[in-house]
């Protein structure tokens, strides 16, 4: 049953994206390039910082932290790497079942 599972593309991808997502979008894991936007008088200041996908379900982040901060956003290099982790590495495991899948039915 669980070898099946594995020569389905469509569920390898499911099931790698959630091992992917679980940890980045529940733990507070600081590893996307993001910006956060600072009042400073009548100016707004947007200052880089490494943010985690939790914080923007609402997961990890205090309150208390957020009083001077407008809000907080990922820039292009952050969401290149949540694409990658989440879409990415997805995608090439279903591939290479797929692959998997071909060699053995012609063989």
């Amino acid at each position: 049953m669980i070898k099946n599972l594995f020569k389905n593309p469509l569920a390898v991808f499911a099931l790698t994206f959630v091992l992917f997502a679980v940890p980045l979008f529940f733990f507070n894991i600081s590893i996307f390039d993001g910006e956060i936007i600072v009042m400073q008088g009548a100016k707004e200041i947007g200052l880089p910082i490494k943010l985690s996908l939790s914080y923007f379900i609402g997961i990890g982040i205090n309150p208390e932290d957020l009083k001077d901060i407008q809000g907080f956003h990922l820039v292009t290099k952050g969401y290149f790497l949540a694409a990658c982790l989440l879409i990415g590495f997805p995608s090439l495991m279903a591939y290479r079942s797929y692959i998997s899948n071909r060699l053995s039915k012609n063989e």
